[in-house]
């Protein structure tokens, strides 16, 4: 029987904090802060998102009401925060949230959809953050990226996502001279990346760990190693459509060196659905070894890619309609 992880992380509103699986499990959001309430749909002032996010100590935002919030540019997080949108159905739109220079944020629950302007994200972590979870969230139709993770951003989990009606979906490490980007670690797991064009994600220099997520119908390539990355892909599930190439390396020169190189992708316990063709370890020679997520976290929740598996990840990624659990206790502020 298919069960997603962080079966425990509803049972109280703090449950959240620290439960992460992977590189992004240390981080514990505003846990130690007092309750935000957004009262206001309006891009700013008392009550509003913006005005929680800009706050310098922990808080943990949550939201009194349902609705879109026109963001006229990016919405700053400042560290120690959690987003949590459990109990509403609030919708980002116009901008994207940005992390500059933070650390530890959670953002569970929300919908991201229709950024428009230049190089406009839907999230962006960059630059030098780092103990960042992404879950439960919807994202589709931004200008540019879904999710882009760059400039020596690291620590990063992005769980139980959805991924619609994009092309550049998730890019991690933005330029071959970003040599200080070896540093990234990106754990993505029970995601679903439905008709997406291409970067699920495209890695530069980086480590990242897939497992047991759901790629299909892409039009570029599913996943893409360039210059110096490490990808281990772990009991995912790969569905062809008219594309059938899965995984791409291509070839780039590290800033600070003179060889150009692809990264790696190992494969280990994939499902390969509709005439995949997943060439792997191309041009990249047998001096560099792939890494093992087990190096750097002892568990991770992994099943067998299965059709139950699949069934799952469509119905239970992305937004979802669950009540916001209780805090006892807990002071409240706006």
């Amino acid at each position: 029987m298919t069960t997603l992880p962080y079966g425990d992380v509803d049972s109280s509103l703090r449950s959240l904090a620290g439960k992460a699986e992977g590189f992004g499990r240390l981080s514990i959001g505003g846990l130690d802060g007092p309750i935000y309430t957004v009262t206001t749909l309006a891009d700013d002032g008392p009550g509003s998102l913006r005005e929680g996010c800009r706050k310098k100590e922990p808080q943990w935002i949550v939201f009194e009401i349902s609705g879109t919030i026109n963001l006229s540019s990016y919405l700053a997080v400042s560290s120690f925060k959690t987003i949590d949108g459990r109990g509403q159905r609030i919708k980002l739109t116009g901008k994207g949230l940005r992390m500059k220079d933070c650390q530890h944020v959670i953002v569970c629950n929300l919908e991201f959809e229709g950024g428009r302007g230049h190089d406009v994200d839907g999230i962006q972590i960059k630059p030098n953050s780092r103990h960042i979870w992404i879950d439960r969230c919807s994202l589709k139709d931004y200008e540019d990226g879904l999710i882009d993770i760059t400039r020596q951003s690291t620590d990063i989990t992005v769980s139980r996502c959805l991924f619609q009606n994009h092309d550049k979906t998730m890019l991690i490490g933005a330029d071959p001279t970003h040599v200080g980007d070896r540093c990234i670690r990106v754990t993505i797991h029970h995601c679903f990346f439905d008709s997406t064009k291409q970067r699920h994600p495209r890695v530069r220099f980086g480590k990242v760990h897939l497992y047991n997520n759901y790629t299909r119908n892409w039009s570029v390539y599913a996943v893409c190693a360039s210059v110096e990355s490490q990808v281990y892909s772990q009991c995912n599930i790969y569905e062809a459509g008219k594309k059938k190439k899965t995984f791409e390396y291509y070839t780039e020169k590290a800033g600070d060196k003179e060889e150009a190189m692809c990264g790696i992708i190992k494969s280990d316990g994939d499902m390969f659905l509709n005439g995949c063709q997943a060439p792997l370890l191309s041009g990249f020679s047998e001096e560099h070894s792939n890494f093992h997520p087990s190096v750097h976290y002892p568990t991770w929740s992994l099943e067998p890619a299965s059709d139950s598996l699949r069934d799952v990840l469509q119905i239970c990624t992305g937004w979802q309609s669950i009540p916001r659990p209780a805090d006892h206790g807990a002071e409240c502020s706006t």
